[in-house]
């Protein structure tokens, strides 16, 4: 069987579901050892379980992606992992949270948070990885922003807000470090099935009825293959903005 990935060691964080979840998976299963966080370290831990059970490699390292020093702890143990090689070779920057409701009317307790979880802690994830990659002259790095960062919605418009902020720090790394052979991508998923939507605020008043119009919407495991697609191409192409919509979605 091709395993493309072999011999790489992969960072995913968010990993304990939806997006994150699927692409730990789908590295695994194309030959990457990875080392997977979240918060929820017993859903990390079931995810550890499969991928043993799939004859792959995991670490579990639990923290939040919003804290500096739980980021810093996430490469120092990913680099002190000698099933891993003592290396990683890519990093996916998943982790992140959602929130209901435009300028007038999301939640504004909640925007420190989110700019501190999508924006702050994922620059701050970009920057050492990057710092990494550029000593090592190779790598791929992987940010997961959203259809809304591009295409701002007035239904999402502060959440939108922090996606495009890490798409456009992403699109500045890449200015900076692609001259070292490291890579950087932007995965901007259209609507997708999983979690994300009940901790964001969503529910069937104000997300569902709006979306029903667009049919068959996609799974995780959609963004996974696409990503996963991203990193298997040779060495010098770098696709650098891919949107993945289900393909009823016209807005945004």
């Amino acid at each position: 069987m091709d395993k493309p990935l072999a011999g790489k060691t992969a960072i995913v964080t968010g990993a304990s579901s939806g997006i994150g979840r699927a692409t730990a998976l789908a590295l695994v299963r194309s030959g990457a050892a990875v080392v997977i966080s979240a918060r929820r370290k017993e859903r990390l831990d079931e995810l550890a379980a499969e991928i043993a059970g799939l004859g792959g490699k995991a670490l579990v390292v639990a923290g939040d992606a919003g804290i500096t020093a739980d980021i810093d702890l996430l490469l120092d143990r990913a680099l002190s992992w000698n099933e891993g090689g003592g290396k990683y070779d890519i990093v996916v920057v998943n982790a992140g949270r959602g929130l209901a409701g435009g300028i007038l009317g999301s939640d504004e307790s909640q925007w420190q948070q989110l700019y501190q979880v999508n924006v702050l802690g994922a620059a701050h994830l970009l920057r050492r990885t990057g710092q990494y990659m550029v000593e090592r002259k190779s790598g791929d790095i992987v940010v997961i922003g959203s259809v809304v960062g591009k295409n701002i919605s007035p239904f999402s418009g502060f959440y939108g807000s922090s996606k495009f902020a890490i798409g456009a720090i992403a699109e500045g790394l890449r200015r900076e470090i692609c001259p070292h052979g490291v890579r950087v991508s932007v995965v901007m998923p259209g609507i997708v099935i999983s979690e994300f939507q009940d901790v964001a605020g969503y529910d069937a008043e104000n997300f569902g009825k709006g979306i029903a119009q667009f049919g068959k919407l996609l799974e995780p495991q959609a963004i996974a293959d696409g990503i996963h697609w991203l990193l298997t191409l040779p060495p010098h192409v770098n696709v650098n903005e891919i949107m993945i919509r289900p393909t009823g979605q016209s807005y945004p």
